[in-house]
């Protein structure tokens, strides 16, 4: 069995409309939300063995602000294929990851990654800024992921759970 989860960078910042989109750095709101989820992520258990990925500097960023806040040593790569990939060029980088890890983590960019979970687990979800998907993939070796082979266990978003952790109990 092989877990893939898939986070969306953090809020990005758009008050430099001369920075290219590759460089736009997180925004206050991301800032926060990537060491939320984090935090989360190490509450419910949720961590990976390794974490790879796009270089673009805000999901760059959200990968180690995540990593640092979740307290876990995850091994952190970056893949140059994951800005702006379409669905198959994210397989591509799946079916290239180390199979001695159960569980990995990409981080990077929408339309691509709410276009993966449609690919891999015919399912429609929304992935707003460092929202999380887990998928579950019925295998042993990531170069056998292939469509629809995947099961949705969850998305987190980050939005929701402040909302639950704020609201009184």
């Amino acid at each position: 069995m092989k877990r893939l989860m898939l986070l969306r960078h953090a809020k990005s910042s758009w008050s430099h409309p001369s920075l290219a989109d590759f460089d736009r750095p997180l925004n206050e709101r991301g800032l926060n939300a990537a060491p939320f989820m984090g935090e989360l992520m190490a509450s419910r258990d949720l961590l990976p063995e390794l974490l790879v990925s796009s270089p673009a500097r805000r999901a760059a960023h959200t990968a180690e602000l995540v990593r640092e806040s979740s307290g876990a040593n995850i091994e952190l790569k970056f893949d140059d294929r994951i800005y702006e990939a379409s669905p198959y060029g994210l397989m591509q980088v799946i079916a290239d990851l180390p199979d001695a890890y159960s569980t990995v983590m990409l981080v990077g960019h929408n339309p691509g990654f709410e276009g993966m979970i449609r690919l891999l687990t015919s399912e429609d979800e929304s992935m707003p800024t460092a929202a999380l998907a887990v998928i579950d993939i019925d295998t042993d070796q990531w170069a056998d992921v292939a469509a629809k082979t995947g099961s949705l266990a969850e998305v987190v978003r980050p939005r929701e759970e402040m909302g639950r952790k704020a609201a009184p109990q």
